[in-house]
């Protein structure tokens, strides 16, 4: 779903990118740490390379298409009926305790 839509590609024109997954798995893990660019891990490569593609696909409006084509389906319209859903065994509840035969002995008042 991503691929298609990142640049530096075979078919873009000018300098193919090494690996396109590699590039969104460091912006991924810039966005969840938020730690400065300088700080990016070498096995992402270098930080200055991956900020200015990060930057130049920004301006091109390409990170709003990305969110687009990976946000959650609508789901306003999707009705769950109960007899498609299956509960598991102990959801039912706690059984009810069988009262002992000594519980409804009855003791005589004096």
């Amino acid at each position: 779903m991503v691929a298609p839509l990142l640049s530096g590609k075979a078919t873009d024109c000018g300098v193919t990118a090494k690996d396109n997954r590699l590039f969104f798995n460091a912006i991924v893990w810039l966005m969840r740490t938020g730690v400065p660019w300088a700080d990016l891990p070498a096995r992402f490569g270098k930080s200055n390379s991956v900020c200015r593609r990060f930057r130049r696909l920004a301006q091109k409006g390409v990170w709003e298409k990305l969110f687009e084509a990976l946000k959650a389906p609508d789901l306003e319209r999707v009705m769950l009926d109960s007899t498609i859903l299956r509960a598991h065994q102990h959801a039912a509840g706690q059984k009810k305790a069988t009262p002992s035969p000594n519980a409804w002995v009855v003791v005589a008042a004096e």
